[in-house]
C-alpha cells in the first residue's frame, strides 16, 4: 500500500521500454502516479506499456527518441492534454558508444553519439517540459548520471575510476552533471528541485559489454536511488548528486 501522496501525479521517463528505466516506470507507477513511459522503439515501447498495465499501473506509452525534437514535441503536448502538468522527469536514456574501444581510437562521430544522446537529448526534453513542470507544486527533475563522469574521481589517480574512463561516456556525463547543477540554480526559486542520480553498474543492456564487475545486481537495485530522487518532497535536496556505490544507497556521489 502506499501513502496517497503521489496518486494524482504525472511523471514522465525516457528510455523506459526495459531495464532501470523500466523499472523506474513501475515503481513511480505503483505509487499512484500516471507515468508516461518514454521509448525510441514503438513494439518495444508498447510490449512494456502492457506489461505493466497488466499489473493494474497506469502506464502510457510515448514514442520519444530524445534526439527528434519533434517527437519531444508531440509527447509534451500528449502529457499536457491528459494531465495539464507534470510532476516528475526522469532523464533515463542514455547511451555507451565505446566499450571496448582504446581513447586514442575514439572519433569525433563517437563523441556527438555520446553527447546528442546524454547532454543534448536530455537538455531537449527538459527545456520542453519545464512549461509542465512549473504548473506542479513541487515538480522534480532527476538525471541518470554515472561516477565515470565525476571529475573528483577522474583525477584522483588513487581512484578505481581514473583508469576506467571512456572519453565519450565520461565526458558526456560530467556535462550532464554541470547541466543538473545550472538546472538546479536557476529552477530554485520556481521549486523543481533537480538532482543527479548514479544507479550503480546494474546488469542492463546498456552495460552488456562492459568489463567491469557489475556484482549482480539488477534493475530493481538501480531504480533505487532514482526513485526516491523522484519521490521526496518539495524540502527535498536540489542540485546534488546521490548514488549507489559498494552497496551504500544515496551516498553523496562528488562532481
Amino acid at each position: 500500500m502506499t501513502d496517497g501522496r503521489h496518486h494524482d501525479e504525472t511523471a514522465l521517463v525516457t528510455g523506459a521500454n526495459k531495464g532501470i528505466g523500466r523499472e523506474i516506470a513501475r515503481r513511480l507507477a505503483a505509487e499512484g502516479m500516471t507515468v508516461y513511459l518514454g521509448a525510441r522503439d514503438e513494439r518495444r515501447g508498447r510490449e512494456a506499456e502492457r506489461a505493466l498495465a497488466g499489473e493494474g499501473l497506469d502506464v502510457r506509452f510515448v514514442q520519444l527518441d530524445v534526439t527528434v525534437q519533434a517527437q519531444i514535441d508531440a509527447a509534451v503536448r500528449r502529457i499536457e492534454e491528459a494531465s495539464g502538468r507534470l510532476d516528475v522527469l526522469v532523464n533515463n536514456a542514455g547511451v555507451v558508444v565505446e566499450w571496448g574501444v582504446e581513447v586514442s581510437e575514439v572519433t569525433a562521430a563517437h563523441m556527438r553519439t555520446a553527447f546528442d544522446v546524454n547532454v543534448f537529448g536530455t537538455v531537449a526534453v527538459t527545456q520542453a517540459c519545464l512549461p509542465l513542470l512549473r504548473r506542479s507544486p513541487a515538480g522534480r527533475v532527476v538525471n541518470l548520471s554515472s561516477p565515470l563522469g565525476s571529475l573528483t574521481y577522474l583525477s584522483d589517480p588513487d581512484h578505481p575510476i581514473s583508469t576506467r574512463g571512456l572519453l565519450p561516456y565520461s565526458a558526456s556525463k560530467a556535462a550532464l552533471n554541470a547541466v543538473t547543477v545550472v538546472y538546479a540554480n536557476a529552477l530554485r526559486e520556481a521549486g523543481i528541485t533537480v538532482n543527479a542520480a548514479n544507479p550503480g553498474l546494474v546488469a542492463t543492456d546498456l552495460n552488456s559489454r562492459s568489463p567491469f564487475d557489475r556484482g549482480g545486481r539488477g534493475p530493481e537495485e538501480g531504480a533505487e536511488v532514482p526513485v526516491r530522487l523522484a519521490l521526496m518532497g518539495p524540502d527535498g535536496p536540489t542540485g546534488t548528486f546521490r548514488g549507489s556505490m559498494d552497496g551504500a544507497v544515496e551516498e553523496t556521489v562528488p562532481w
